[in-house]
């Protein structure tokens, strides 16, 4: 089965269990600015999750696109990916751990659905602590299923547990599915999470507690369901392949690579390049054509991408060649239909790309001649030389040892490692910073802040250029960023009137009112919305007097007066034609 079928399966089954389908959000997550990207299919739901009703109702299922870095430097192994799609049903205060454990099972193994043999399947359950009991009713609905004792481990919770998104609010235990990949050998009597031959493919949690701000776990009065699927991991599962870039969703770009080289097949010492490339290209793809585009820079989710097209660059140039932007193509050919927005962005894409490869390839150039500079006359390269090579060049550590020992010298890795280790918990602590609080929380700045800039959007439009749209957003209890298109500064003037036009409508005390309707009977009616955005068949509309009207998740205040007063604190551009304001309220 390929993974096209697998995703059709998935939402015609839990659609057959009375599941809306909603489409895939964002890469950028639109209301958790603690985190980068949107790294689980949770985080465009945490609203609904936390109490919010959906405008489709309690049960929910999707196709999510992801992106996780963490593990980054696992990529190339048989699962490890940066960008993948993520399966998921959704219970918002309906069905619990019976239905989605009993369905779950259902469509693993129903000839009807996947057929996966349930021999080939085993089952880890939250054994327990001080804040939460064992989680024994997962296990005997398992059992009731006939799953054998022995196919079910009890795991803590570092590896059993959900949550919350902040320090507060809903978390829970959640039972894993994972499967044997090993063709060669059946899989074992009893079950072993470290075994590598198991492969997680399923993850039901069950958020049943509140955490309150003492750390103490209140039981939740609106018991959700969230799960998770991944659709790289099964269709491995399913195709019976030893790892994830063995399946049709990786290999074009193998088959793409080998033609770029003139080659018919690569050779072994060639396959971890080929995974690093095909991985990295494929993320980077769906970045620059995601709804809220990202483009490479040296801060957050920028230098993230900038940190993935590099690395494809460097992988490419090893094997002589720089045809990225000719393996972005072969993305964009196998997702269009899926995600018709990579093809309409396409040319954007191709030259974002291009220009990384040709800024990239000069940085690697003045690299080498600074280590030429740096390996004259010496025995060894320090760990600081090599690393600012690698800060201020772009120039990676494996090529500055490999170049060094072609000439006969020493790289001081320990010093490189040192101060590497030490450069990453500085970023580290200061995204920690940048993207603390967010309406994960749902803290009264937050939601202050998010229904100012729907002011701001209106304000903008009536003050400056009615043509003027949102490009994206990013809030936290600190400011909200607020990107539109437009194509030039704007005037100390402009800001002034967009500042005291803002606070003029929050002083006339406007009610916040929320309506339900379809995404084109919302904009049929002059409801603003995000270009490109997908909207599932009934949105949520937010409605501030008869001054904003926008398409939206929430959550707001319940009348303008509430904001406070506010104040834009810069104004600058965020990338060509894209320009951004920061802004506060007191």
């Amino acid at each position: 089965m390929k993974a096209t079928e697998l995703k059709s399966k998935y939402l015609a089954f839990f659609k057959s269990k009375g599941h809306a389908i909603i489409p895939s959000a964002s890469l950028v997550p639109e209301n958790d600015p603690t985190v980068l990207f949107t790294t689980a299919g949770m985080h465009p739901l945490v609203p609904f999750l936390m109490g919010q009703p959906h405008p489709l109702g309690k049960r929910l299922t999707d196709v999510q696109k992801c992106v996780r870095t963490g593990d980054i430097d696992d990529v190339g192994d048989a699962t490890h990916l940066t960008f993948f799609e993520m399966l998921g049903n959704w219970s918002l205060g309906d069905y619990f751990k019976k239905e989605a454990i009993t369905w779950s099972y259902e469509f693993l193994t129903s000839k009807e659905w996947l057929a996966i043999p349930k021999d080939r399947l085993a089952f880890t359950c939250f054994a327990g602590d001080n804040d939460a009991p064992k989680d024994t009713e997962s296990q005997q609905i398992w059992l009731s299923l006939g799953v054998p004792s022995e196919r079910i481990a009890f795991l803590p919770k570092e590896d059993n547990w959900w949550g919350p998104a902040g320090l507060t609010g809903p978390c829970g235990p959640d039972t894993e599915i994972f499967f044997w990949k090993d063709n060669s050998t059946p899989a074992p009597k009893v079950f072993d999470p470290k075994d590598k031959c198991w492969v997680e493919i399923w993850n039901n949690v069950f958020m049943q507690y509140d955490k309150q701000t003492d750390g103490t776990f209140a039981p939740l009065a609106k018991k959700c369901v969230d799960t998770g699927m991944g659709v790289e991991r099964t269709t491995l599962a399913l195709q019976g392949k030893d790892n994830v870039y063995e399946t049709e969703i990786f290999q074009p770009l193998f088959q793409k690579l080998n033609e770029i080289r003139g080659i018919e097949t690569f050779a072994e010492s060639s396959l971890k390049h080929y995974r690093i490339i095909s991985d990295h290209i494929r993320t980077a793809t769906f970045m620059l054509g995601d709804e809220r585009p990202i483009v490479p820079s040296n801060t957050d989710r920028g230098y993230i991408l900038r940190r993935l097209l590099r690395r494809t660059i460097r992988k490419m140039k090893d094997m002589n060649q720089n045809s990225s932007a000719a393996l972005a193509e072969v993305v964009i050919n196998q997702y269009k239909k899926e995600y018709p927005l990579l093809e309409e962005k396409k040319q954007f894409i191709l030259d974002e790309i291009k220009k990384e490869e040709e800024k990239f390839r000069k940085t690697l150039d003045k690299g080498e001649s600074r280590l030429q500079v740096l390996t004259e006359g010496k025995k060894d390269i320090s760990g600081k030389d090599a690393f600012d090579l690698f800060q201020s060049y772009g120039y990676p550590l494996e090529m500055t040892i490999e170049a060094a020992k072609e000439l006969g010298v020493q790289v001081d890795v320990k010093e490189f490692d040192k101060l590497f280790s030490e450069h990453q918990s500085k970023s580290r602590a200061g995204a920690e910073q940048k993207f603390k609080g967010g309406l994960a929380d749902n803290s009264e700045r937050t939601v202050r802040l998010h229904t100012a800039t729907h002011l701001l959007n209106e304000a903008l439009r009536k003050v400056v250029d009615k043509n003027i749209v949102q490009k994206g957003s990013n809030i936290t209890a600190e400011r909200a960023r607020f990107d539109f298109n437009f194509d030039r500064k704007l005037t100390p003037e402009e800001v002034k009137a967009v500042e005291a036009e803002v606070n003029r409508v929050i002083n006339l005390a406007l009610p916040v009112t929320i309506t339900e309707m379809s995404p084109d009977e919302a904009k049929a009616k002059g409801a603003q919305s995000e270009f490109g955005q997908k909207y599932p068949p009934k949105v949520t509309v937010y409605k501030m007097g008869d001054y904003s009207m926008e398409i939206c998740m929430g959550p707001h205040v319940k009348n303008t007066k509430e904001v406070g007063k506010f104040t834009i604190q810069k104004e600058e551009s965020s990338a060509a034609g894209i320009r951004r304001i920061k802004a506060t309220v007191d």
